[in-house]
């Protein structure tokens, strides 16, 4: 009998299975919080008042109120209730919060700490890529080039076939948690109209052209090139869709 073959994919560990109903309540409760509905230091409403407000019963809610406590959102004080916890405390990587943070009205805070994070990651990704990357990796990378030039006329596609290309170059790296902070943050973001904005061929012709960069130097294993190559092209494009920050009050 044959011995099975090692697989190296990611495997994610199972989660807590938990009612659609308190998932509901957790989503909305979750955003409420994010955006403030609820400040830190402030109690949510009672059990009673919850299970009023959403229709549903005492077990939901406490399954609800015990998710909103492992995403660091919520403590249980002992006289006090259910009570809100700092920002500091939050789970920010969490996918509800940060779809939450993104709706806010500080966002671009946000946004803008984001690409930090990309520009530091991605680069090191990419220089990394340069040195790993293999012929099947290699081959994948160019056809995705080839086939983000056939895209330019179609921003919606051209968006999906470029996050495409960026994790082509990630698994290269084989930078595993470079990856999934990336991808962690960045999954939420595009769903931001601030992040993602609304390209013209004009902005799209000047990330083909970056992305060309990119990928030869990774191609041509030059890791410093595809580093420059890699932060020019994330700070550039953000520069060219980034919002207008609101006046101050």
């Amino acid at each position: 009998m044959s011995k099975p073959s090692a697989d190296t994919t990611a495997v994610s560990r199972p989660q807590r299975r938990r009612p659609p109903l308190a998932a509901a309540v957790v989503q909305s409760l979750t955003t409420a919080i994010v955006l403030g509905e609820y400040p830190p230091g402030s109690a949510l409403p009672s059990a009673g008042e919850l299970c009023d407000r959403y229709e549903v019963s005492r077990t939901v809610i406490r399954e609800a109120t015990t998710t909103l406590a492992e995403k660091g959102l919520v403590a249980t004080r002992q006289g006090w209730g259910t009570v809100v916890l700092d920002q500091e405390q939050w789970s920010l990587l969490d996918p509800l919060v940060l779809d939450a943070l993104f709706q806010r009205t500080d966002r671009l805070v946000f946004l803008d700490n984001l690409i930090e994070i990309r520009t530091t990651l991605e680069c090191a990704m990419a220089a990394r890529a340069a040195k790993r990357i293999d012929d099947g990796q290699a081959a994948a990378l160019a056809a995705k080039l080839e086939e983000l030039a056939e895209l330019r006329d179609d921003a919606t596609a051209y968006s999906r076939a470029d996050i495409e290309f960026h994790e082509i170059i990630h698994r290269a790296s084989q930078d595993a948690f470079g990856r999934a902070i990336v991808s962690s943050i960045q999954g939420k973001a595009v769903r931001s109209p601030q992040y993602s904005g609304d390209p013209s061929r004009e902005h799209i012709d000047a990330t083909h052209q970056a992305h060309e960069r990119i990928a030869a130097a990774v191609l041509g294993r030059d890791a410093d090139a595809a580093a420059d190559a890699m932060r020019e092209h994330i700070t550039s494009a953000w520069a060219r869709r980034r919002p207008v920050d609101p006046p101050e009050a």
